[in-house]
């Protein structure tokens, strides 16, 4: 059974910066796309990043892009999200991912993570 496990998640002022990382078990495929998601209270869950398998691929949503770096360690099945310069509109729940992209566009998605709270304070 795939698991993801987001983790890195909290409480930070405006302006500063926050790494989250999401673990993956249970063999979620050979060669596989993984992204971020954030939801934010009363709003729909909505994309901020991916990252293909070998890494050399990385899409953004536009809202953060700039201020996010997607990475991933294939040996540790992880997949980081450096995030910075954030504001108070960051603040939701994120979620790790694992899908598929069609061109630019995150198109499917296989498993998701339980979310990590990032609350952003001004």
């Amino acid at each position: 059974q795939v698991q993801l496990v987001e983790s890195g998640g909290g409480l930070v002022q405006a302006g500063g910066s926050r790494g989250l990382s999401c673990a993956a078990s249970g063999r979620p495929g050979v060669s596989y796309t993984m992204g971020w998601f954030r939801q934010a209270p009363g709003k729909e869950r909505e994309f901020v990043a991916a990252i293909s398998w070998s890494g050399d691929s990385t899409f953004y949503a536009d809202p953060m892009k700039g201020r996010l770096a997607i990475s991933r360690d294939n040996a540790k099945n992880t997949v980081y999200l450096q995030m910075n310069s954030l504001k108070p509109e960051d603040t939701a729940v994120y979620y790790c991912a694992v899908g598929a992209l069609l061109g630019s566009n995150w198109y499917r998605s296989d498993y998701w993570g339980q979310g990590t709270q990032v609350t952003v304070s001004s």
